[in-house]
């Protein structure tokens, strides 16, 4: 028996196939699992892959404090000031978590303090950390 066309996912719809695996990659940037991460970096999945928030694998990455992750990121072309929905970049999510190590990666990196909403410059200032700050003074 045919599939009814209204059974039929969406063209443009992702297969559970592949939303499973994107699930699978933005769990490994969390909890900071280079290694396996890397792997599909290098079989091909876009290192600026995105979740549903805008949320880059860097992003995730940072926020969760792996500088090591981080890194492999961004040697295989991930975007440092890559935004959020919300405006918010990777480096603004180390600073505000308090991940130096983090910050001290994305700054050598080129990370642009004074990008997102708000600012890493402008989180370090609130924080009274300006010890980050001169990184990039």
């Amino acid at each position: 028996m045919a599939a009814h066309p209204d059974d039929r996912p969406a063209p443009d719809a992702p297969s559970p196939d592949v939303v499973e695996l994107a699930t699978r990659l933005f769990d490994m940037a969390r909890s900071g699992d280079t290694e396996t991460l890397s792997g599909y970096l290098d079989a091909g999945v876009p290192a600026d892959l995105r979740n549903q928030s805008g949320d880059s694998l860097l992003m995730l990455a940072a926020y969760h404090g792996h500088a090591s992750t981080v890194s492999a990121l961004l040697a295989r072309g991930a975007d440092a000031d890559l935004v959020n929905d919300k405006g918010q970049t990777p480096l603004a999510g180390a600073v505000f978590k308090g991940f130096d190590d983090v910050a001290r990666v994305l700054v050598d990196a080129g990370a642009d303090p004074h990008r997102g909403t708000p600012a890493a410059d402008a989180a370090a200032a609130m924080f009274g950390r300006e010890d980050l700050r001169r990184l990039w003074a």
